[in-house]
């Protein structure tokens, strides 16, 4: 199916995206940026589709917090969210549920932390953001990140993150923001570039999605609200 093409921005950017087996010692634990809640909206572009706008929240519920991510055009619709924990800079899935449509039809899933041996994509998201940067991975030795996707199926990707800080301009304004690229072990012609807010863990800035070094999906920044 076509909408297929909207999986890996939705879930790892809305990231086809972790109980992270990075190279991150106790002083990057110490240097993790606090989560704090936000609202903000997105520009997707998807090569033969009608743009939309995403939605995506980060909030707190009591002692644990909740990340939403959804968009709806007319023919297609889909939504990610993940309640988690954060205790001591360790990101632990709770709960993770996924549904897309298109056409009226499509399909649902839910798991529960039984089901979820690493994290789960969209709580994967927040983890990474909040670690990139502070740890010691290169493109000639990326990091490896695991997780799960809407099946409970296990990912495989390897990580690297852009020394110094980008200047991104998107519709929101202009941004300092910390540039990740990430492939996928199993798909070495697709590459994910995201570029996150160094100070709002799980804020992206804008992110491309490359097959064959063609852009097949971007989203960009129009509004953030803290």
């Amino acid at each position: 199916m076509r909408h297929a093409h909207l999986t890996p921005l939705l879930g790892a950017t809305c990231l086809s995206l972790l109980a992270f087996q990075t190279q991150a010692g106790e002083e990057t634990q110490q240097a993790l940026t606090d989560l704090a809640p936000f609202e903000a909206q997105y520009r997707l572009e998807t090569r033969g589709w009608p743009s939309a706008t995403i939605t995506h929240t980060l909030s707190r519920e009591g002692s644990h917090w909740l990340t939403d991510m959804r968009f709806s055009v007319a023919i297609a619709r889909g939504q990610e969210y993940s309640r988690f924990s954060d205790r001591n800079g360790t990101i632990r899935s709770l709960l993770y549920s996924s549904s897309y449509s298109l056409l009226g039809v499509g399909d649902s899933y839910q798991l529960n932390e039984a089901d979820i041996p690493s994290i789960d994509r969209q709580a994967a998201l927040v983890d990474l953001s909040r670690r990139a940067g502070h740890e010691s991975c290169t493109q000639a030795a990326p990091c490896d990140l695991e997780f799960v996707d809407h099946r409970g199926r296990d990912e495989h990707f390897q990580y690297y993150a852009v020394e110094e800080l980008q200047t991104v301009n998107v519709p929101a304004g202009e941004f300092e923001a910390q540039r990740v690229v990430l492939n996928d072990i199993e798909k070495p012609d697709r590459f994910l570039e995201i570029n996150f807010h160094p100070d709002w863990p799980g804020l992206i800035v804008s992110a491309e999605y490359l097959k064959e070094g063609k852009r097949q999906t971007r989203i960009r920044l129009t509004s953030f609200t803290p």
